[in-house]
């Protein structure tokens, strides 16, 4: 079975939590925290696998998941990282936010490594908290939540040559002809039902890679036949070869067949339809006289397009197409621009993790969401159940300026405010009478 695209959940791993403890040796009165940090969560990364030719090995919908990094330990033992998920993909699959289509990843290379999703951060135990008035810390951070997202991969598969042409003009017949690829070939439309690569050899050590793909009918690029779902895979090739059925016997005209399809290329991308093409005549064995065959070369040669009539049953003109192609093919630029912009995810930015930068918005439950990467990530590392832990976090959004933005942004008694998944009851930040105003918060803002 072929598989040329699939929606998947990629979920990092959360970072192991700090360690809340003290030294209990024998001997060592009044001893101080150790608390370990936390292991960092796996993340979830991208290999690509010459071997692999279909995104069959994933399955749709399912949650894709890097381990979590382990807790710290007393003693400043630190907690193991979590390994990275490494999920192989063949060369010339694509990766998009299901959600914006946006392109994140173009996997085209060998070798080639995309992390699409980061791991969290492990939790820092309860040592680094220590100052020169509070040394004592009764509180240490939770992980870092791993980050999750719905992305899409699709397939483009990765092919010099593509074979184009209406439902049975004798594309499988060629390919099986000139490669070692067996396509499954009948007398009827639409026996293709999957793109099939070929490697054809041109001569000693000169090779390239043919494409077989579902042959097209009018209004494909609308959805119409199954040439639609694969119209994508020609957009990796280099070269064209339109093959045109003029035996006569499927009763088509090569002159309307070649318009329609030239149409239907352009109206599903326009870089598609700018591809050099080569016109070949197929199954040209079959007939008695080829006198008619005068004056339609003469049509496509007028077009500037080089034209070979072939049977690939006899082999007739089969060599000299393979020839000219890897001709061609020396002329032709290897390293096609969609095949350069590799975009590289970057999750972490210097100026997104600032707890400073954030936005405050009333939704329409009327709560006030304040949204900021640093100063959720400070929320989802606070222990909610540790009340020296949210007394720190109080601190901290108050020298971040929460409170007084709050206040700027319209805030009365009793309003609901909500970091990330953490809501609370707004208050004036007079009246909230922060306890042990004298400990020194050194360290705080290190997020």
């Amino acid at each position: 079975m072929f598989i040329d695209e699939v929606e998947i959940w990629l979920m990092a791993g959360s970072g192991g939590a700090g360690a809340l403890t003290f030294r209990t040796e024998k001997h060592v009165p009044r001893g101080g925290p150790d608390g370990g940090d936390g292991g960092r969560g796996g993340s979830v990364i991208f290999e690509v696998d010459p071997n692999l030719s279909t995104l069959l090995d994933f399955r749709p919908g399912k949650k894709y998941r890097a381990e979590r990094g382990e807790n710290g330990l007393g003693k400043r033992q630190f907690g193991k990282h979590g390994p990275d998920l490494v999920l192989k993909v063949p060369p010339g699959t694509q990766i998009r936010d299901a959600e914006t289509k946006e392109l994140l990843s173009d996997l085209a290379h060998v070798p080639q490594r995309e992390t699409l999703v980061q791991g969290g951060r492990g939790g820092r135990g309860n040592v680094h908290f220590v100052t020169s008035v509070h040394q004592t810390p009764k509180f240490a951070e939770k992980g870092e939540p791993g980050e999750e997202r719905r992305v899409k991969l699709e397939l483009k598969l990765l092919a010099d040559v593509g074979l184009l042409g209406y439902p049975n003009v004798g594309k499988s017949t060629l390919l099986a002809a000139v490669s070692a690829a067996r396509p499954k070939i009948a007398d009827y439309p639409f026996t293709t039902l999957v793109p099939n690569l070929g490697v054809v050899r041109a001569a000693d050590h000169h090779h390239f890679v043919m494409a077989d793909i579902p042959g097209l009918i009018e209004n494909a690029s609308e959805g119409a036949g199954l040439g639609i779902q694969f119209l994508r895979h020609l957009e990796r090739t280099r070269l064209l070869v339109h093959m045109l059925d003029v035996s006569g016997l499927s009763g088509r005209d090569p002159l309307e067949d070649f318009a329609i399809i030239n149409r239907e290329l352009a109206a599903f991308s326009e870089d598609l339809a700018s591809l050099p093409q080569v016109v070949v005549f197929s199954r040209v064995d079959v007939l008695a006289d080829r006198t008619g065959l005068v004056a339609l070369r003469e049509h496509f040669e007028a077009l500037g397009l080089e034209v070979f009539p072939i049977s690939s049953v006899t082999s007739e003109g089969v060599r000299d197409l393979i020839l000219h192609i890897w001709t061609r093919l020396q002329a032709l630029p290897k390293d096609l621009p969609k095949l350069s912009g590799v975009v590289h995810i970057t999750t972490n930015s210097r100026d997104d993790e600032d707890p400073r930068r954030f936005t405050i918005a009333r939704n329409e439950e009327g709560v006030l969401v304040v949204s900021g990467k640093g100063l959720e990530r400070a929320v989802a590392m606070t222990d909610m159940g540790n009340e020296y832990a949210v007394r720190r976090l109080q601190r901290q959004l108050e020298r971040w300026g929460v409170f007084a933005k709050l206040k700027t942004a319209g805030a009365q008694e009793g309003d609901s405010v909500r970091i990330r998944t953490a809501e609370f009851d707004y208050v004036d930040e007079d009246a909230w009478g922060l306890e042990e105003a004298g400990e020194d918060d050194e360290g705080d803002d290190a997020v």
